[in-house]
């Protein structure tokens, strides 16, 4: 029997068509039917999938706006967190950390951060109150390059945590436009800090090597009879002078406990100096520094002892420590220390103090030595001298007699003085350091400024007393040494009464506290109580007749601190 087969209807054929709408959607494919009877009828297109933000039935361009729209808001929020983040460490740091990154990292960097401000805060604080303390701290180079080294990792963790924000903000997630900028801003930041860090730790550094190389140390720490003695020396090492000749030198020989000061001017031309026992000079000269040419002054011991290394075989410089002895010859005292002051560099120390100020009777040139007098300095009250004038009215020759100079000089020394106070050195710090590594050096130890500083200040409150060897008291060509010994005695014992009678007033204690109160104290303090010495010298009446200094109002210890017997030529402020 034959088997029949019926044939089933073909299936439809089922025709796609693929369309991608603007959203970036595929279409909803719908089959349509294509049969034979259907040949030549239109096949139905895809219709796009309805999403969130196209329903069905709507455009790509009735979307795309709204769409954007969100897109940059969502963008914008992001960078604002991101630079939030980046603020919160450079002003906090850790802040970021402890709000969106690793607690732990962000706890200690706020900890360390908090300490750092409450160090500042104490340092303010001692700065007011006892800036001394400040200086003591800055004068020792151990505690300065540890300072140095905290900064540089107190740094280097603060950079850290600046790239660690922006890790934590998600650059990546950050749109393509602004992912350049924040990293070059975060990198900026994190190299500005380095950068700050290296320099002050630099500046710290360069600091400590000054303090070692100024203050050398190897001075005499121990009192002498009560007193600091100290030599100071202002060279002018210019290149057609052989050797180093002192222009200027000066003993400031300071009480112990007061720091009430006494100068002694020693004229540069002084001759036949005694050297005394235990000198090597006092072996090669023991009639004293003499020679047949009148070439042997006290200005040229430093050039011939330099010239005789074997006299000091032990000695850094030699002819310093031959200047040392013919000090210690001429006044009888013995000397502390020394201070080394090149005098063309001196304009740069002036400078960094902002400034002295003088009363300048007589104008003094600008120029001369071989240079034209291209103006003059004075006269004048209350001037404010700059490092330049400050060093010609130090230096200037034209028109004035070598006494005069010396004259000049202390007034400058004591303008200095007065000037000088522990809140100027705290807050001038570093220019004065940089000033004086250029034209200082001397023998005090580091551990030693703090209390010559501290004595400083008491110096301040109280009026200068000073000794210059001039004519006709002393005859420089042929001065009388014991004459000499007694002026200084003399006038170290005065000062000596006056701080006795002031301890009496303050209830017996010695050292100021504080300045005065009464306006009488100039009359106490005035040269007309001092014992005169048989045969006073009439070089020395300046001192002990008030009357010829210019008209001014009495002031009280402390006030001014002027000389008592510069007033003809300057004064001090």
């Amino acid at each position: 029997m034959r088997q029949s087969y019926v044939t089933a209807p073909a299936e439809p054929v089922v025709r796609r068509r693929v369309a991608v709408d603007s959203a970036g959607e595929p279409p909803i494919l719908e089959p349509v039917s294509s049969s034979p009877n259907d040949r030549g009828k239109p096949v139905t297109a895809a219709t796009p999938r309805p999403t969130r933000d196209h329903p069905r039935g709507a455009s790509s361009s009735e979307t795309s706006a709204p769409e954007n729209a969100v897109a940059l808001s969502s963008g914008r929020i992001k960078l604002r967190r991101a630079l939030v983040l980046i603020a919160m460490t450079v002003m906090v740091p850790g802040s970021a950390q402890l709000a969106a990154g690793n607690r732990t990292v962000g706890r200690w960097g706020m900890r360390v951060w908090g300490g750092f401000l409450a160090l500042v805060a104490i340092l303010v604080l001692i700065g007011f109150s006892a800036p001394s303390v400040l200086v003591e701290w800055a004068t020792q180079p151990w505690l300065v390059q540890l300072m140095a080294v905290v900064v540089v990792i107190a740094a280097i963790g603060w950079a850290l945590l600046i790239v660690d924000a922006w890790r934590i903000a998600n650059p990546p997630d950050l749109s393509r436009q602004h992912r350049p900028g924040f990293a070059l801003l975060a990198g900026g930041l994190a190299f500005a800090i380095m950068g700050g860090s290296v320099f002050a730790a630099g500046t710290l550094s360069s600091h400590a090597g000054m303090i070692g190389e100024v203050f050398g140390g190897g001075g005499e720490t121990e009192a002498q009879a009560g007193r600091y003695n100290v030599l100071l020396l202002g060279v002018d090492a210019t290149v057609h002078r052989e050797g180093i000749r002192p222009d200027s030198i000066t003993v400031a020989s300071v009480d112990e406990e007061t720091g009430r000061t006494v100068l002694i001017s020693l004229p540069r031309n002084l001759q036949k100096i005694p050297f005394p026992q235990g000198s090597p000079m006092r072996q090669e000269f023991p009639n004293g520094f003499d020679c047949p040419d009148n070439e042997c002054m006290l200005n040229a011991v430093h050039t011939y002892a330099e010239n005789r290394h074997d006299l000091y075989p032990d000695a850094d410089d030699p002819g310093l420590a031959a200047t040392i002895d013919a000090v210690t010859g001429a006044t009888g005292l013995n000397i502390n220390y020394f201070a080394l002051i090149d005098m063309a560099g001196f304009e740069a120390l002036v400078d960094a103090v902002g400034g002295i100020r003088m009363d300048i009777n007589q104008a003094v040139p600008i120029g001369g030595g071989g240079q034209k007098v291209e103006s003059y300095v004075g006269p004048g009250e209350d001037l404010l001298l700059n490092g330049y004038e400050a060093l010609w009215v130090a230096r200037s020759r034209v028109d004035s007699s070598d006494y005069a100079r010396m004259q000049r000089q202390k007034c400058v020394m004591a303008a200095m003085l007065n000037q000088l106070d522990p809140v100027t050195v705290a807050t001038k710090f570093q220019d004065l350091a940089a000033a004086g590594k250029q034209i200082v050096r001397t023998n005090v130890p580091p551990d030693q400024i703090d209390d010559l500083m501290k004595l400083a200040g008491g110096a301040q409150k109280l009026p200068l007393r000073s000794v210059m060897f001039t004519p006709p008291a002393i005859t420089p060509h042929d001065p009388d040494f014991a004459r000499m010994h007694q002026m200084v005695a003399d006038e170290i014992a005065v000062s000596e009464r006056l701080d006795a009678e002031r301890a009496e007033k303050d209830g017996g204690e010695k050292a100021p506290e504080q300045s005065p109160e009464t306006a009488d104290a100039p009359a106490d303090e005035s040269p007309a109580d001092e014992p005169p010495a048989s045969d006073a010298p009439a070089a020395d009446a300046p001192r002990d007749e008030p009357a010829d200094a210019p008209p001014a109002d009495p002031q009280p210890e402390g006030a001014g601190g002027n000389t008592d017997d510069l007033g003809e030529v300057c004064a001090a402020r």
